[in-house]
């Protein structure tokens, strides 16, 4: 395989003054060691773990009431045991600028479509999450008792979410366009003692009231002693009954009171995350506080370049895992510039034009935005002052090679183009951006410091620049500490340890290149095999949505008699047909340009491709209609369940279903 195109390498001024760099000048000042290169930290900094992290820890200056004894304790997977006699709190790291020089920075700017922006210093938040540490206190809201966020991306999300980790409490949010449904199946499961919800919420245009929501969920819920209602929807005002209470009367009567910054194990759970559910109820995925913290701090400072003063707005609801990244972002003494609404309304520019209008420094998005701005040939580099823009972080699905020089083409030429890879179930990245390394077109620049992963042959060999498992062979402080409601600890291990014992596998098909980038092929378990041969989707979705007539695709397989033949639905763009030029074309450019295994044996048009809430496509949930298992998806987690009908009644048109 052809070495990748360089589309941009840091000049000397940009590799010295990045966090990495400073970094690498550090690590030689305090004994631990002088690397030429990248590659030569990396491979030390999975050589040694217990020298690596602790150095992460000491430049990150992460405190603890009680230092830990050791970095990592247990080394078996699963059931690694990180930051051994420890004792800390996650806001207090967090909030740590709230009392010194930055305390008059602007820590938060809250954007959205239904309200006027708001900015808040490090100072005032502080204050904030001492006073709504004091509504959980009111409330009786006690260590280790789950608090439930159905959440706007905006202000009081942070305030809640910090305010119960000062406390001790377990933090899980949810979307509020999720349905009643697809919370009480989160939410559910944890049983939350106190719940925040927003009254409603602007998107694209419109307006979203959330009252009755809020009342049946509340109904739902009967662990729940208190929903505290922000008035997200100006004017909208809260349910009737002595369980609700408004946010800001709410903060008012505890105005004064500090946060607690309640020391903890460094394994007390901060979060709990949930799977996509789309073919079930969603695991509910605990992570702790410490490893938390000591990856995020990583993966910000080092790897995304988060330093003082750099302004981070990353593009995302509170129920995806990107919400809880970009909060570890006031680690690095970094504002946050948070959206709520569409990124696409009034149209695809309005992002950019705030990138401009708050001097952004890190833009995060996903590659679907990004994808969706190269169609619509905008050029913000022409059109707006990106001056300040250093970084822009891409995830949710591989970034094709268009798009790599579509971000290179209309937006900088001298900027790092960050595709990073990794998940809810690490709440971080295996795979991502450095500073100091070349963006290689198609490619991810690395894997992350203290990350030994590999891809994997179905034999459990490591593979060199060839297709395989995604695979991390030593643990990663992010990992999960458990599954909820799981005590013997089976289901955490057979989602990630049952293909290959002690060695984490992750779902994703990869490949590693030479020069020690990284290729996401899409989800192995939705990886198609026909006639024996492993294909990647994503292989497929690089040549069909670069073709102007496709608006949208998803890739599949169908069983027939012991085998796999690949069917591709597509949306099409406005005033294109699926007739024969176009499925000719769509073939010849899939068998040129990826090879004649990936030719569809059916090509459908779709009126709309499914979606999870968190941007993914769900091919699992197609996969098991073509299988005859049309109820396997939970359509709860969908952001579109009507595409589901839509795409069984095509398919059965074009006869690709089970008789």
């Amino acid at each position: 395989m052809d070495t990748a195109e360089i589309l941009w390498e840091p000049g000397p001024a940009q590799y010295e003054q990045s966090q990495m760099a400073h970094y690498l000048r550090w690590l030689a000042k305090a004994g631990y060691g002088d690397f030429a290169d990248y590659q030569a930290l990396h491979a030390w900094s999975i050589a040694d773990l217990e020298a690596f992290w602790r150095s992460v820890w000491e430049f990150c200056g992460l405190e603890a009431e009680t230092p830990p004894t050791a970095m990592l304790g247990r080394r078996e997977m699963p059931g690694a045991e990180w930051l051994p006699g420890a004792r800390l709190n996650v806001a207090a790291n967090l909030l740590r600028h709230a009392r010194g020089e930055r305390a008059e920075q602007e820590a938060v700017v809250a954007m959205a479509e239904c309200r006027d922006t708001r900015r808040v210093t490090f100072a005032e938040l502080y204050d904030d999450v001492g006073a709504f540490e004091g509504v959980l206190r009111e409330h009786g809201v006690q260590v280790g008792e789950r608090v439930a966020g159905l959440v706007a991306n905006g202000y009081e999300a942070l305030v809640a979410m910090l305010g119960a980790a000062s406390l001790g409490a377990v933090w899980s949010s949810a979307s509020p366009d999720f349905g009643v449904e697809a919370t009480v199946d989160r939410f559910g499961q944890i049983e939350p003692a106190l719940l925040v919800a927003v009254n409603g919420y602007g998107y694209g245009g419109k307006t979203f009231p959330r009252l009755e929501q809020i009342s049946q969920l509340a109904e739902r819920l009967p662990s729940v002693r208190q929903v505290i209602v922000v008035d997200q929807l100006p004017g909208t005002g809260l349910p009737p009954g002595e369980r609700f209470s408004a946010w800001d009367a709410a903060l008012a009567r505890h105005r004064g009171s500090a946060p607690s910054f309640t020391p903890l194990p460094a394994d007390h759970p901060l979060y709990i995350l949930y799977s996509s559910g789309t073919t079930g109820k969603p695991k509910c995925i605990v992570h702790g506080a410490g490893g938390i913290l000591l990856n995020h701090a990583k993966e910000l400072m080092l790897h995304g370049d988060l330093g003082p003063g750099d302004r981070l707005l990353y593009f995302t609801t509170c129920g995806w895992m990107m919400w809880n990244w970009q909060a570890s972002g006031l680690l690095a003494g970094a504002t946050l510039v948070t959206y709520d609404g569409s990124p696409g309304y009034p149209d695809m520019d309005l992002m950019w034009r705030t990138a401009a209008a708050e001097r952004l420094t890190h833009f995060g998005t996903s590659a679907r935005f990004l994808a969706e701005c190269r169609k619509q040939q905008l050029s913000p580099g022409r059109d707006h002052d990106l001056k300040a823009l250093r970084v822009i972080f891409s995830t949710g699905s591989p970034l094709l090679p268009e798009d790599y020089d579509w971000v290179y083409g209309d937006v900088s030429g001298d900027l790092l183009l960050g595709s990073i890879a990794g998940g809810t179930d690490i709440c971080g990245c295996f795979v991502g951006s450095s500073p100091l390394l070349p963006v290689r077109r198609g490619e991810i620049q690395c894997r992350f410091l203290g990350v030994d992963a590999v891809a994997y042959s179905p034999d459990g060999e490591a593979l060199d620049n060839a297709r395989g498992e995604l695979v991390c062979r030593q643990p990663l402080p992010s990992m999960p500490v458990s599954f909820w409601d799981d005590p013997e600890g089976q289901r955490y291990h057979d989602a990630y340890f049952a293909n290959f014992p002690g060695v984490w596998a992750h779902g994703d098909f990869v490949r590693f290149t030479p020069e020690g980038g990284a290729v996401i092929y899409g989800r192995s378990d939705a990886t198609l095999n026909p006639g024996g041969v492993r294909i990647g989707t994503a292989e497929i979705y690089r040549q069909v949505e670069t073709v102007e007539a496709v608006a949208d695709s998803l890739v599949v397989g169908r069983p027939v008699d012991g085998d796999v033949e690949v069917v591709l639905l597509v949306t099409l763009a406005p005033g294109q047909a699926l007739d024969d030029a176009l499925l000719k074309q769509l073939r010849q450019r899939i068998r040129q340009h990826a090879s004649p295994r990936h030719v569809p044996a059916h090509i459908v048009a779709v009126p709309a491709v499914p979606y999870t809430r968190s941007g993914k496509k769900v091919e699992l949930a197609v996969a098991r209609m073509l299988q005859g298992d049309a109820k396997a998806e939970n359509r709860s987690a969908l952001s579109n369940p009507e595409s589901l009908d839509a795409i069984h009644e095509a398919l059965d048109e074009a006869r690709l279903l089970p008789t």
